[in-house]
């Protein structure tokens, strides 16, 4: 069986089966459709062409071409664009204060509420501050005073025991009752003061008598007639003293 020959592809000869067709440079698609003759009868004419017949069950192809749309071979065909890629800069913040927005004036009234409560709150730290320190001050005063006068109800008993200690009749249990008496308050801050010969300070000590001695070169306690005490640095009770100025 000798095989038909095939139309020539447009793509090489650049012509159609119907005859000559312009090149076109555009892109084109290459429709094939396949139809199947059916049985028809011989004539003279037919036979004197068997050669431009195709034979009976023989398929005869045939190559239609189709010009593409323009518009969508332009669409197609558009270069790709060249050169680096866009990259999107990030946004830049906005400053409303500059632009007078409202959000810059809102901002501004912010901050202003801000600084307020700042200076409120240090105000009142150093309120709190000072305050914490005048209640210590002051409880400590308070208790310094209740002290003072717990012990300066308690002096006369230690001028008792002063003046038995000078006649020599603090001995025995009675002398060591004292000394842990005179212990005990000294826990509590109390200090007594006023010796003879001690220099004669007027803050300190109260003048009873006075005399003049050629045996001092400066007013001098000569006699002690009751010691005075101290509670802390506070004066709890000044000494009795005779003074005794130079001649």
């Amino acid at each position: 069986m000798t095989e038909k020959p095939r139309a020539a592809d447009l793509g090489t000869s650049g012509s159609t089966p119907g005859g000559s067709a312009p090149a076109d440079d555009g892109p084109r698609v290459v429709i094939r459709d396949n139809r199947k003759l059916g049985k028809t009868e011989e004539t003279p004419a037919a036979a004197d062409a068997g050669a431009d017949v195709p034979a009976e069950g023989l398929v005869e192809e045939s190559e239609v071409v189709v010009d593409e749309i323009e518009a969508e071979a332009t669409t197609l065909d558009d270069p790709a664009p060249t050169g680096p890629p866009v990259v999107d800069a990030p946004a830049q913040p906005v400053d409303g204060s500059a632009t007078g927005s409202p959000l810059g004036a809102e901002l501004e009234a912010l901050r202003a509420e801000l600084d307020e409560r700042t200076r409120d709150l240090q105000r009142v730290s150093a309120e709190y501050a000072n305050y914490r320190k005048r209640v210590d001050r002051d409880r400590g005063v308070v208790q310094e005073q209740a002290t003072g006068s717990v012990l300066a109800a308690l002096l006369p008993i230690l001028d008792d025991l002063d003046r038995a200690r000078e006649h020599g009749d603090l001995v025995g249990p009675f002398g060591t009752v004292a000394e842990q008496l005179t212990t005990a308050l000294g826990k509590f801050g109390l200090t007594p003061f006023g010796e003879q010969g001690d220099p004669f300070d007027p803050t300190r000590h109260e003048a009873v008598a006075h005399q003049t001695s050629p045996d001092v070169d400066e007013p001098t306690c000569v006699q002690v007639m009751r010691r005075g005490y101290l509670l802390g640095e506070r004066l709890l009770r000044p000494a009795m003293v005779a003074v005794a100025d130079p001649e």
